[in-house]
């Protein structure tokens, strides 16, 4: 049991939000359609979490091997405002990196056999999409392609986490494809890449001395960081209202626009550690849970972390009225 754990708290556990809360939508859209299958669908839906798990602990022993951990950690100690010294159990002696590929494997062959299940009652289709979502995540950090080195790994998750892994999941649980899914799983693909992203903006500095080209490090300019962030939370709501206004979502998906001011806090706290990047910022009853701020402050993570948790939380009650709209429409 302790080894599940610490292999769970090491394959970031706590991101799990950003895949599950997607498919459950995908799940609760699908619901109303004739040969929906509950079964299909919880299996669907802990595939893509195991899946997540196994690509983060991938992620780790790629970077790994290129030293990008202990480059991290060098910079902290040089004082660069990175937020964690990465791949710590493997720095500390925790964990081999054989270890880690036996993990990496263990998680990825359980979303494997969930996925095997659902090709076997939902045909090729399924297939198709697990193996576009391992290859790009295998490449997410993994030779050669190495898109997250090359300012494309904030784009390849949202794509991953929104319109791919949303169709399969939504397509495992009623066994048909329909065009509402797109205009709900790009604004949610689009906010899972929000949380990426403002990860790294944060995290510009480190990554820009480990030679790490995320989106912030291509765009360079704070200003234009600035304004990917308003891009991306503009496309995100105009998708939803495009959709309504076409047809091909009801009005009640109208209801995604309350959340609107989670994301216009998101967006100050980005602008503020722009300006002011040793300004001290409180959570918000209105801005969600973030739990365990006093010990998040003694570690003097708050900076990074109530940025953090305000994307998470935005995805988090976007994919809570989908789920709910879902089950009404």
């Amino acid at each position: 049991m302790n080894t599940i754990r610490f292999w769970l708290h090491n394959a970031r556990s706590i991101a799990l939000p950003q895949s599950m809360l997607p498919a459950v939508v995908a799940v609760c859209s699908a619901s109303q359609f004739p040969g929906f299958s509950i079964y299909l669908s919880l299996l669907a839906v802990f595939g893509v979490a195991m899946a997540h798990l196994s690509l983060n602990l991938f992620d780790d022993y790629f970077d790994y091997k290129v030293k990008d951990a202990e480059f991290r950690d060098a910079m902290v100690r040089k004082g660069f405002r990175a937020r964690i010294a990465k791949c710590q159990y493997l720095i500390s002696g925790q964990a081999t990196l054989r270890q880690l590929l036996v993990a990496c494997f263990v998680f990825g062959a359980i979303a494997g056999v969930s996925g095997i299940i659902i090709w076997w009652f939902r045909g090729n289709f399924i297939l198709w999409v697990t193996l576009i979502a391992v290859l790009l995540g295998i490449s997410y950090s993994g030779a050669p392609l190495r898109l997250s080195y090359r300012g494309l790994g904030e784009i390849v998750i949202g794509v991953m986490f929104g319109p791919l892994s949303m169709i399969g999941v939504y397509y495992a649980a009623c066994g048909h494809f329909d065009g509402s899914i797109l205009f709900i799983s790009i604004p949610v693909g689009l906010l899972v890449t929000n949380i990426v992203y403002v990860h790294a903006i944060m995290d510009y500095e480190p990554d820009k001395e480990v030679g790490k080209m995320t989106l912030a490090v291509l765009l360079k300019k704070q200003r234009r960081m600035l304004a990917g962030l308003l891009l991306l939370l503009l496309i995100a709501y105009g998708c939803i209202i495009g959709g309504v206004v076409s047809g091909y979502l009801s009005i009640y998906y109208l209801f995604t626009l309350l959340t609107i001011p989670l994301a216009v806090r998101l967006f100050y706290l980005m602008v503020e550690f722009v300006r002011h990047p040793d300004k001290k910022f409180s959570p918000r009853w209105w801005m969600g849970p973030m739990n365990n701020w006093k010990n998040i402050t003694a570690y003097q993570l708050d900076w990074f972390m109530i940025r953090w948790l305000s994307a998470r939380n935005l995805l988090m009650f976007f994919c809570f009225i989908l789920i709910i709209v879902g089950f009404i429409v």
